[in-house]
């Protein structure tokens, strides 16, 4: 029998480990911009056609490489920064495992430019598909100068399932901004197809960040610290009122890298508990400090899963400090009562109460169980036995129903509730309780629903489906806004600007990624415009819904609100009878279309363990 284990060749072996680091453009900016900071760069510049597609660039002012160092560069696991197994655990670098440069070349058409500060002349070095197709010696500045051109060129597989071209910039645009909210000290551009989308200026953090998502971020940020022997935490959490549904900025970084850390984020959320609707995400840019013996970067070919040795204990120290920063902000000064000056309050004295007792004045003879006029001469409060049943009658006429006429409540879209625990008892009589809960008897025991929200959802859903094709015309705005956009929210608001105008928004473009709303759909009236407009954008970019969409359901959220019965509004049977049955007809009965309950079940077992 033949042997069957055989060798990949080089090419082969290099397309298959480039799939798993290079997987997009960004993958491309972001390895190419790491190893630019790695060679002590203070300036780099992006360029990007196409969004990547055609042709990436990279250039930087770092120490440049020599002749030798620039072919080495291009062989697999050929990194400056390893030396033993060991090293692993104590890097201080971004790249490590000499990957990047191989896989790109194995993917792509590339040229580099680069020169060493003692060196008279560079060298220009030209690769394609993993072969040296060029060297030769060149003029060029210190440092080194990338160009990625026909990405996927040999992998047409790869190629076809890119995205479109603004979903492949905005995922370089958020590659470059891991990388420069690390790197305050290095300045940064950024142009696509020649339009210069960031420009970033040497700062600090703080300034960094406000540079990057606008003068608007820097209102809604506090600062927060901490230091212990495990780890340093530093940098800016989201006031409560900074925190959103879709679009929350959320960057973990650890020893200027970033990372994802679903456990961490549960620690940050934490501090808000009670403080912002639930689904709701606060903003945070968090720096961690930690010894690198105590962490390994090296689970995950894109290094941005991190596995920490003390992640418990870390994990409180976060949630700790987050809630000081929250504390400090939410902290209300303490009022100094000042004695001087204040009334003199009397105090009682019962031998000289000048006030009379109150009197209660009612009429003995009043029975509401009896409908004649109540004679002259007084009455005893008990009901005689011969008029009790006919006036018990006519209380409960228009309530009293055959068995066939009795009402079942169908079954919830949501897993809160099964078909035992909504199956209605005989009665169809409800109780309101305080004017704002409806309370009625099911199989598995008493169902509690809040009458204001359950009226918003089915009003939300009715208006939701007369809106879908319903064609609204612009409406003049006498004071119109300004919203302040990042550069990536401006470039979706470029793209769907056409779709926009279709609904009837007018927006002007300010400079610098700012809009006036000039103008909005007719029956958008008392709606927040710039959150709603920043939501359509956030929608858009992350394709959950289309703008049109997110428009109807702002509007049908609105009006929906406006429109439902109040809290305290009283209801009789009927009513409630209709709330629950249009209820149980909407496609969801447990959440309103913010998220919150509309009712509960309070199980009958609980009821019986409650009275013992």
């Amino acid at each position: 029998m033949s042997d069957v284990i055989r060798l990949l060749p080089d090419s082969v072996a290099n397309q298959i480990a480039a799939g798993e680091v290079i997987q997009r453009p960004a993958s491309v900016i972001k390895e190419l911009v790491e190893n630019s900071v790695d060679a002590g760069a203070t300036h780099i510049d992006i360029l990007v056609t196409d969004a990547g597609r055609t042709a990436i660039q990279v250039i930087d002012d770092g120490k440049g490489m020599s002749e030798t160092d620039s072919r080495l560069a291009f062989d697999r696991h050929a990194t400056s920064k390893i030396r033993q197994a060991n090293d692993l655990f104590s890097l201080h670098t971004m790249g490590f495992r000499g990957e990047a440069l191989p896989s790109i070349a194995a993917v792509a058409q590339v040229e580099l430019k680069t020169r060493m500060a003692d060196d008279e002349v560079g060298t220009h070095l030209s690769i394609a598909a993993s072969h040296i197709t060029g060297q030769e010696p060149c003029s060029c500045p210190v440092g080194s100068n990338f160009l990625i051109e026909n990405l996927f060129y040999n992998v047409p597989a790869r190629r076809k399932f890119l995205k479109s071209n603004t979903t492949e910039l905005n995922n370089i645009i958020t590659a470059f901004q891991r990388i420069a909210l690390v790197y305050p000290e290095v300045a940064f551009t950024l142009r696509s197809n020649d339009v210069e989308v960031f420009n970033l200026r040497k700062s600090n953090i703080h300034q960094r960040i406000t540079d990057i998502f606008g003068r608007k971020i820097d209102q809604e940020l506090l600062p927060m610290g901490v230091k212990t022997t495990l780890c340093n935490i530093t940098g800016f959490v989201g006031k409560p009122e900074a925190a959103r549904k879709k679009g929350a900025r959320q960057f973990f970084f650890v020893n200027g890298r970033y990372m994802k850390h679903a456990y961490f984020n549960k620690a940050v959320q934490s501090a808000f508990e009670r403080l912002i609707p639930s689904g709701e995400q606060v903003p945070y840019f968090i720096y961690f400090e930690v010894d690198p013996e105590n962490i390994d970067v090296n689970i995950h070919p894109t290094k941005t899963e991190i596995k920490f040795e003390n992640e418990q204990a870390i994990w409180q120290i976060l949630a700790a400090a987050v809630k000081e920063a929250v504390g400090k902000f939410s902290e209300i000064p303490t009022i100094d009562f000042d004695t001087e000056g204040r009334p003199d309050i009397p105090v009682f004295n019962p031998t000289q109460a000048s006030t009379a007792s109150p009197k209660v004045t009612y009429d003995p003879s009043y029975n509401p169980f009896t409908t004649h006029k109540p004679s002259a001469a007084p009455m005893t409060p008990h009901i005689s036995s011969a008029a009790a049943p006919n006036d018990w009658d006519k209380l409960y006429e228009g309530i009293r129903r055959e068995p066939s006429q009795e009402t079942e409540i169908f079954e919830s879209h949501e897993p809160m509730s099964t078909s035992d625990d909504i199956i209605a008892e005989k009665s169809p009589s409800h109780y309101q309780y305080k004017g704002t809960y409806i309370m009625t008897a099911v199989k598995s025991g008493l169902m509690i629903i809040d009458q204001h929200r359950a009226h918003v959802r089915i009003l939300y859903e009715r208006y939701l489906k007369q809106l879908e094709n319903n064609k609204r015309l612009p409406q003049k705005e006498l004071f119109p806004e300004v919203v302040h956009f990042t550069a990536s929210e401006a470039l979706t608001l470029k793209h769907v600007m056409q779709e926009l105008t279709a609904l009837g928004f007018e927006l002007t473009d300010m400079g610098d990624n700012s809009y006036a709303v000039n103008a909005i759909p007719s029956g958008l009236e008392g709606i927040n415009i710039t959150k709603l407009v920043t939501d359509m954008i956030d929608s858009a970019s992350s394709h959950e819904t289309s703008v049109t969409e997110e428009i109807n359901r702002s509007l049908a959220i609105s009006l929906a609100r406006n429109a439902a019965i109040p809290q305290g509004q009283v209801l009789n049977n009927d009513e409630m009878e209709n709330i629950i049955n249009q209820l149980f007809a909407c496609g969801n009965v447990n959440y309103t279309p913010d998220g919150k309950k509309i009712l509960t079940i309070f199980r009958q077992q609980d009821i019986e363990h409650l009275l013992g």
